[in-house]
Order: C-alpha cells, then sequence, then structure tokens
C-alpha cells in the first residue's frame, strides 16, 4: 500500500491492516521480497498509527487544559 494510501487511513482501519501485515510476515512462504516489502509496509502503517495517537493525545490534552481553565473562572 503507498503512502498516500496510508495516510488517508483511520486508526482502526491502519491498525487493523498492520496486523494482517504481521500474520502475514509470520508465515513462512514469502519471498525475499515480499518479507521485506510487507515489513516496510508495517513501519509505514506503524508510524501512521503512532500519529494518530499523538494526535489524539494532543487534542485530550488541550481538552482538558481549557476546562481546567474554566473552572478557574
Amino acid at each position: 500500500m503507498a503512502d498516500k494510501g496510508i495516510a488517508s487511513l483511520s486508526f482502526e482501519d491502519s491498525y487493523e491492516r498492520l496486523e494482517m501485515v504481521i500474520q502475514r510476515l509470520e508465515k513462512p512462504d514469502l519471498t525475499l521480497d515480499e518479507s521485506v516489502a510487507l515489513y516496510e509496509e508495517g513501519i509505514h502503517l506503524a508510524e501512521h498509527c503512532d500519529r494518530q495517537l499523538e494526535d489524539a493525545e494532543l487534542r485530550v490534552s488541550q481538552l482538558l487544559s481549557e476546562s481546567d481553565l474554566e473552572d478557574e473562572d
């Protein structure tokens, strides 16, 4: 899957695809080229999931900060 395709995936879809890639990599019938391609895709998917989690964490932190400021008023 190309990087552009990965970038458009939701967290849930990315994670599901990552699980599929991992399962496929665990099978012994892959060629070296297939293994490397799947590994590369897995790295991109994991990075995409990590970015989405970081973004969600930042949004939650901002909401909590805003809530704390409102409580002070």
